[in-house]
């Protein structure tokens, strides 16, 4: 799974519409170039991709004052939406061993009710310890790793991670049962979008090709 498509989906459907540079904007706002492969490149080929596949639909808009290219804006399509939807759903109790999935799936986590949220984090707990038990199927924590080598120290850094992992997504969902955040249905949703002409605190200001698509 690539994190690009739900990250751009994303973004694009917080806007309503949005053009290329709003959507590299809010990406570099959220420090997602620094944890994905959300670069310049990268999102203004997602966009051009998922408009070929009826995920977004592009809205030519007049040309630029200074004489460029008409700029394209882009709305989410109800097939992106669903699609959004999905790779959500799926990031959230996927266990993965890429941070920038998890990452992009907690950007939008209040995208979804709070009882489904839960659910699926629930999940998430369950599908850890089930791969958690795959691997002491073969390594003994209590026995350390030198039994098997170095090698063994592979097996501990997994079960390590997972632990920590399904420790972090208990303390998630603690917070989440006890009320934390205003999901979908609950009330004005939290605004995580720069707004147009807003500048980005983040941002290195270097502009790239594409950035007037």
């Amino acid at each position: 799974m690539s994190a690009i498509r739900l990250l751009v989906l994303g973004a694009v459907r917080q806007h309503g519409r949005a053009h290329g540079y709003q959507v590299r904007g809010d990406l570099e706002y959220w420090g997602a170039h620094e944890w994905s492969n959300a670069k310049p490149g990268s999102v203004y080929h997602a966009l051009k991709q998922m408009a070929k596949q009826g995920l977004l639909h592009a809205h030519e808009s007049a040309p630029s004052t200074a004489g460029g290219p008409p700029r394209v804006e882009y709305e989410i399509t109800g097939r992106g939406t669903e699609e959004f939807l999905r790779l959500l759903r799926e990031s959230l109790v996927t266990y993965d061993q890429k941070i920038d999935i998890q990452s992009a799936a907690l950007g939008f986590l209040v995208d979804l009710p709070r009882a489904e949220a839960l659910d699926l984090l629930r999940e998430r707990v369950r599908r850890i310890e089930r791969w958690r038990a795959t691997v002491t199927e073969h390594y003994v924590p209590d026995d350390g790793p030198e039994r098997l080598g170095h090698i063994g120290e592979i097996m501990n850094l997994w079960v390590h991670r997972a632990d920590t992992d399904a420790a972090w997504t208990q303390g998630l969902i603690g917070r989440l049962a006890a009320g934390a955040y205003t999901f979908a249905g609950e009330g004005e949703p939290f605004v995580g979008v720069l707004a147009e002409g807003a500048e980005n605190p983040y941002t290195t200001g270097e502009r790239h090709p594409g950035d007037d698509r």
